[in-house]
């Protein structure tokens, strides 16, 4: 088994669906009355919070941050928030308007090792890391799928994953025949970075998607698809989303909540 100590968190783009949708109310603004995302009050708590506590629970110990939009307030902040377990690095992806595979290619050069990769808008279960780092083998990406397709909220907007048995053979968001959801954490080989090169470069607009990468990896039959099985998760982009993750979560939906 690879042992997998670090990990990137894509926190480059601007967060406008949440703060739209809330129309520019206190909660969202901050103190300074500047909307930053990853810090969003959940439950008393900022969002990326819960994402630094389940990497930390997962035996991650150096964490990349990838920073775009407001970068030196985000820096600012996060390293409020990084706990003595963790050593942090920021990486400033000045193409931050541009997809979030741009975002992690920012991040090529600066990893040496596979890596968890994940956002600083999604919370989930702790023991998720634990089954994707445990299962991972060299030379495949893992990622983490959610099979409970009746519990997903905001259907429209999930990234869909069609599979056959543990290989995903598509993903995007815009696909007709599914059996799974990307709850957006991975576990990722080096070879990401190659294969969202040649996703940007055929794109013609020098662009990308993470999703992008996946899916010319998985056409290699190098991606894996873990099953979360009970777990929860929550992406959190607009408000709705919010609302219903701060629900769930005092239902105790969270199994892992501290």
């Amino acid at each position: 088994m690879t042992a997998i100590s670090e990990a990137v968190i894509l926190m480059a783009g601007e967060g406008s669906r949440l703060r739209h949708g809330y129309g520019g109310q206190a909660r969202l603004r901050g103190s300074d009355k500047t909307f930053l995302k990853p810090f969003v009050p959940v439950r008393g708590r900022p969002l990326i919070s819960y994402t630094l506590d389940a990497l930390l629970h997962g035996g991650i110990r150096t964490v990349n941050f990838v920073v775009g939009y407001e970068s030196e307030r985000m820096i600012a902040q996060v390293k409020q928030l990084v706990s003595s377990g963790l050593s942090a690095s920021f990486i400033e992806n000045r193409d931050w308007r541009k997809q979030n595979g741009v975002s992690l290619l920012a991040a090529a050069g600066r990893v040496a090792n596979p890596f968890v990769l994940t956002m600083s808008d999604h919370i989930f279960d702790n023991p998720i890391i634990d089954r994707l780092v445990d299962s991972f083998a060299p030379g495949f990406l893992n990622i983490a799928v959610d099979r409970k397709l009746d519990s997903i909220f905001d259907f429209e907007d999930a990234m869909k994953v069609r599979t056959r048995g543990n290989r995903v053979t598509d993903i995007g968001k815009k696909l007709r025949d599914y059996d799974a959801i990307d709850i957006g954490l991975f576990v990722c080989p080096l070879e990401i970075f190659d294969y969202l090169e040649r996703a940007k470069s055929g794109s013609g607009q020098s662009d990308c998607s993470l999703a992008d990468g996946v899916r010319l990896m998985a056409r290699d039959n190098k991606v894996r698809a873990i099953d979360i099985g009970e777990s929860w998760w929550q992406d959190v982009d607009t408000p709705q989303m919010l609302q219903h993750a701060e629900k769930q979560m005092a239902k105790g939906m969270r199994s892992a909540l501290t």
